[in-house]
């Protein structure tokens, strides 16, 4: 997510709303009403968030492949 001085919540507090939007399938203007800002600014920053999950992907998934040869299977 951008820092910035023009945002009305901290970033911890965007990323509380990113998730219940995403996670728990909360609708926008729920969300914006309850959190003073508006359904666009709430769907602005799930896009956001989304694309940094995306441009991420690549280096998670080499991530996850490098931790899963280090852990022994246990069957």
């Amino acid at each position: 997510m951008i820092g910035s001085r023009w945002r009305k919540q901290p970033p911890g507090r965007i990323a509380v709303i990113v998730l219940a939007v995403l996670r728990h399938d909360q609708r926008l203007a729920d969300m914006a009403g309850g959190n003073g800002v508006s359904a666009s600014t709430v769907r602005r920053w799930v896009l956001e968030v989304i694309t940094l999950l995306a441009r991420r992907a690549p280096q998670l998934q080499r991530a996850e492949e490098r931790a899963g040869a280090s852990i022994p299977c246990q069957a």
